[in-house]
């Protein structure tokens, strides 16, 4: 299922994943049912409802202001971010490129745990001034104290504790968390080598995740662990998190590694120059019989005086009723050329995997002076990755 496209700030797309949906029901769930009913006894179920609802927006409110501030200091050094997704762990600004020095990595890196401590520091200082904080600390009946609360002191006060602790957990030197990126900036500075940095802050992050799903079994088990405590719910989602940055530690890493294999690399190095291509006025019956159940392609472009007026996709015809494929013709079911995504000789070829990956497509046209003069498949890209192995064992050594 695809992110909902929300707005643009500074040029940056915003998304909303679906599976935000989760983490979002978890917090109105366990402060409706749990948390604000122990602070506010008296309270009735709709304002204990209400209040719990805006925490939930509120916190994704946070999560996105940390995400902004990541993209908008990596625009300001010379990246670009192509978009930010919320999802069911908080928040990624997907940048375009690695930055090209250690103090560019370190400010971006740092920017968003800055943000979250800073939201955190000012939510608890509008508390502070209300004199509320000076009550928690010097009165015995902390319950009395938080009872009197209004809902507007409670979002705050929870807020800010929310956002000390999103700072605190992005600090972990776990690649690729903010903390983890930190820590490669450091070594970077230190060793003069990205590719070394990235390799042993990625390890390091791997260390983590394992420590992390370690404390979660044994806190499922029944054990205490220290700032954590013990028990199911709490352990699962620990270990879960753990399995989570451990994925995504070798995601990083290897991503990073095809983009160093890649670089330099133009999409005519590895595009198919050879293939089949129809006539728009052909049957879809004498499509399949001729070239589909003959041919490997996925995908034809369908050329009219070498001019490309649309494609037609496997995922497409299989769809088709069996008695519809004589009565309809190849411009009936091709994807016309206004709607497909397009590249050129002299692109990277590793923003044309991205193009491939991100657009959950299998192929794309290589355009040049309106002709179609090739066509890039994730398979491809691949197979120049394989043969070309030489060249990544040198980076991994």
């Amino acid at each position: 299922m695809r992110a909902i496209q929300l707005f643009r700030v500074a040029g940056v797309e915003v998304q909303l994943d679906w599976s935000v949906l989760i983490v979002f029901g978890l917090i109105v769930t366990s402060l409706g049912y749990s948390l604000f009913p122990a602070w506010h006894p008296g309270w009735a179920p709709a304002t204990l409802w209400f209040t719990a609802l805006a925490a939930a927006v509120l916190f994704f409110v946070s999560v996105l202001l940390h995400e902004l501030s990541h993209a908008l200091v990596a625009q300001r050094s010379g990246i670009r971010v192509r978009r930010v997704t919320l999802f069911v762990f908080g928040g990624l600004a997907q940048i375009e490129r690695e930055p090209d020095r250690w103090a560019v990595e370190l400010r971006v890196a740092i920017a968003g745990p800055l943000t979250s401590l800073a939201v955190g520091v000012l939510c608890l200082a509008l508390v502070s001034a209300t004199g509320q904080f000076r009550e928690l600390a010097t009165d015995a009946d902390v319950p009395g104290v938080l009872a009197r609360l209004g809902s507007a002191q409670t979002l705050l006060i929870w807020l800010g504790q929310v956002n000390l602790i999103l700072a605190a957990f992005n600090l972990v030197p776990a690649f690729p968390l903010d903390g983890g990126r930190v820590l490669r900036a450091m070594l970077w500075r230190f060793s003069g080598d990205l590719h070394r940095a990235t390799r042993w802050a990625s390890s390091i992050g791997q260390g983590f995740a394992w420590l992390f799903i370690a404390a979660g079994v044994g806190m499922i088990l029944g054990l205490h662990v220290p700032l954590l405590g013990s028990g199911l719910v709490s352990g699962v989602w620990l270990a879960f998190i753990g399995w989570f940055l451990n994925n995504s530690a070798l995601v990083s890493y290897r991503r990073f590694m095809t983009r160093e294999a890649l670089e330099g690399v133009t999409v005519s190095r590895v595009m198919l120059t050879r293939f089949e291509a129809v006539d728009p006025d052909m049957s879809v019956e004498s499509l399949i019989n001729e070239y589909v159940l003959r041919s490997g392609q996925r995908a034809f472009p369908a050329v009219r005086d070498r001019r490309l007026l649309g494609m037609v996709f496997l995922q497409d015809l299989s769809r088709l009723d069996s008695g519809a494929r004589g009565k309809l013709h190849v411009r009936d079911v091709m994807m016309p050329i206004e709607r497909l995504m397009a590249l050129k000789p002299e692109d990277d070829a590793f923003d044309a995997l991205r193009i491939l990956l991100d657009g959950r497509v299998g192929q794309v046209p290589v355009m040049q002076d309106g002709r179609m003069i090739g066509l890039v498949r994730r398979e491809d890209i691949l197979r120049w990755l394989s043969f070309h192995a030489v060249t990544t064992a040198q980076l991994d050594s």
